[in-house]
């Protein structure tokens, strides 16, 4: 999507004539169209959001002025000082649905939201075509800022141009603070990075490319019966009018409609499959000791509401359709939450802490649907993906999270689960209570963001003998759906071969959790799959001051990239401060793809002398700190004469160098 030539010092006319806008709008529609839909406030809803970026641009005409004579040449050629002022009036008019009356709730659309316009549209809800997860990741950005930060990011990325000209039209737009928005959709670009313009070109926020999906049929449905119903009480009056009074049979009202309720979607004629309670996928209850897929796939329906058809419906349209159900959603960082292509698997519905609960699984993701039994909240939807999980990550989904803590699921091949403190490696686990259905007791949530890091509750839990001998395994709770698998890779052995990684339950991975476990804070939401601390080299520190140990924390997601954290421990107890010397991401580094590793960090010794301190894993065979001489080893320390800013390189076998990771 090419730019169009713009020129700073002609300013657009006050008005121009209507068949020079129009011969704008069409040559430049979609371009428009994307414009005003970035700009609308997301809180309307996709449907509502895609129907009036069209409306916006299709009534940024003038008045009935003809303007002839002001027509572009028929050449095709493009228009910038009619297509600055066309696109001036699609801002304007844009920017005009964030505006809000006082004392307007914030449950309800603006105003102007409500007003009917053209396009209309009856029996479908658009949606645009979801893109990937960076454009998931930007759209999510976007939806946490205002009109003015979204219109100042559009104009800036996708329109390219200069911070004058964007200040001036957000100003002429009636923005009353133009540059505390360039300012903060700088802190938007500056997360997006030269790829904006990229994304915000792509299928995701492009209005004219839209997916359809149909309205709620059941709603419609007996809406349409009311309608009817309406019908024929006016004529029956009108009959009466002109004939007098005779007897009228009323209309014939269903079981279902006596209730007053809504009719489970399996009743709904030529409904969408994805929306038949009756379709729902349902495991055998011992399929799981019995297939080489140990995963979601062989989750077995549970729960005191699996056959409530109502429950379910009503969860199967919250997921096809949040905006529609008025559902509060959350999702996992880059899950999209496009509704399921066929129908879903059901995991597990039922009662659980003052809520009715529905687990639903499509295959790569995993859908939570809670509805309070008193309805003192709208009920939510949570979305979290769950692609390629396996025995551990698969083992347990959150299906209650309150003030008195979480409540797991388990998976049916967990035999044994326990709670422990994973900042106490000395602690013993406790037993959780779990009751038929496999939801355990409340668990205490790890400390909240900005907290005193006193405590981080993992539970424990072992697989069946029936599926694999003796395994022992922990995951935390992120604040997510899915819970996190922790792993440890130990110290290098004398042996070639790398170790891979283990379970964090031995005595070696739990003296290391509990030093970097408070790591784990500020990860919330973050779609984070599993955590593995790999202790990658072990060090002498000068002046016989004890031991240390060089580690990377390495923090993988669903989605695949990673976030590592590099760090020294001294090996002075669990006082002794961690010292956080790295940090990088996405990188594919500390994992089996990125197994090579050098780290340096300047200490202080007891006496006050300052040293360069350097570490390789495993195959370094030297290493050269900045500004002294090659050190054979894995592991240097050199003295400096004051506080240094080491630089290393490692030296892998054939020749190869490594240089050690930057903060970025």
């Amino acid at each position: 999507m090419a730019p169009l030539p713009h020129r700073p010092d002609a300013a657009p006319p006050a008005r121009i004539g209507l068949d020079r806008a129009e011969a704008v709008v069409v040559e430049r529609y979609a371009r428009l169209v994307r414009l005003a839909h970035l700009v609308l406030p997301p809180a309307l809803g996709r449907h509502r959001r895609v129907l009036l970026a069209h409306g916006v641009v299709q009534r940024a005409l003038p008045g009935l002025t003809t303007g002839r004579g002001q027509v572009p040449v028929p050449d095709g050629s493009t228009d910038p000082v009619g297509y600055a002022w066309v696109r001036g009036q699609v801002l304007s008019a844009a920017l005009a649905f964030e505006h809000r009356p006082r004392l307007w709730p914030r449950r309800l659309p603006p105003p102007r939201a409500l007003r009917p316009g053209l396009p209309a549209v009856w029996g479908l809800r658009f949606f645009p075509r979801a893109g990937g997860t960076e454009e998931l990741a930007l759209d999510r950005v976007l939806t946490e800022v205002s009109g003015p930060v979204r219109a100042a990011f559009a104009l800036d990325a996708l329109e390219e141009l200069g911070t004058e000209d964007v200040a001036a039209l957000l100003a002429a737009a009636g923005v009353a603070d133009p540059e505390a928005a360039l300012k903060a959709a700088a802190g938007v670009r500056a997360r997006t990075g030269e790829a904006a313009g990229v994304l915000l070109a792509s299928q995701e926020f492009d209005p004219c490319q839209v997916q359809t999906r149909p309205t709620d049929l059941l709603s419609r449905r007996r809406k349409g019966r009311l309608v009817g119903a309406g019908l024929v009480a006016v004529a029956a009056s009108c009959a009466l009018a002109v004939s007098g009074p005779a007897p009228v049979p009323g209309p014939e009202v269903s079981e279902a409609d006596g209730r007053g309720g809504v009719a489970p979607v399996a009743e709904a004629r030529g409904g969408t499959p994805a929306l038949n309670p009756a379709l729902l996928g349902r495991t055998d209850a011992a399929q799981w000791a019995d297939t080489a897929r140990v995963d979601f796939t062989a989750w077995p329906a549970r729960g005191g509401r699996t056959e409530d058809t109502e429950l379910l419906g009503r969860a199967l349209r919250a997921w096809s359709s949040p905006e529609a159900a008025g559902v509060k959603l959350a999702r996992s960082r880059t899950t999209p939450v496009v509704p399921p292509a066929g129908p879903p698997r059901l995991l597990y519905a039922g009662d659980v802490a003052g809520a009715a609960v529905v687990l639903l699984h499509d295959g790569a993701r995993a859908a939570r649907y809670a509805e309070p039994l008193n309805g003192s909240s709208p009920p939510s939807l949570e979305v979290a993906r769950t692609d390629e999980a396996d025995v551990t990550t698969a083992a347990a989904l959150v299906v209650s999270r309150t003030e008195s803590g979480v409540r797991f699921l388990l998976a049916p091949w967990v035999s044994e689960a326990g709670t422990r403190d994973l900042l106490r490696p000395g602690g013993d686990a406790r037993k959780l209570r779990v009751d038929e259905d496999g939801v355990t007791e409340a668990v205490a949530g790890p400390p909240v963001a900005g907290a005193a890091c006193e405590r981080w509750p993992v539970v424990r839990l072992r697989s069946s003998s029936r599926i694999v001998e003796d395994h022992a395994f922990l995951v935390t709770d992120l604040g997510e759906l899915t819970a996190a698998h922790l792993s440890y890779t130990p110290l290098p052995g004398s042996g070639a071969k790398a170790r891979a990684p283990r379970e964090a339950t031995g005595e070696a991975a739990l003296a290391a959790w509990a030093r970097v476990g408070c790591r784990l804070a500020g990860l919330e939401r973050s779609g984070v799959r599993s955590v593995n601390t790999w202790d990658f080299a072990e060090q002498a520190l000068p002046e016989e001051a004890g031991r240390a140990v060089w580690g990377c924390t390495r923090v993988s997601t669903w989605r695949g990239p990673g976030h590592v954290l590099v760090h020294l421990r001294p090996e002075s107890g669990r006082a002794a401060p961690v010292r956080l010397v790295g940090e990088s991401g996405p990188t594919a580094a500390c994992s089996r793809f990125g197994q090579h590793l050098v780290a340096s960090t300047a200490w202080r010794a007891p006496s006050g002398r300052w040293y360069a301190l350097a570490a390789g894993s495993r195959e370094v065979r030297g290493l050269t700190v900045s500004g002294h001489e090659r050190e054979r080893g894995r592991t240097a320390a050199v003295r400096t004469d004051g506080e240094p800013d080491p630089r290393v390189t490692g030296h892998l076998p054939g020749g190869d160098q490594l240089t050690e990771l930057e903060y970025r």
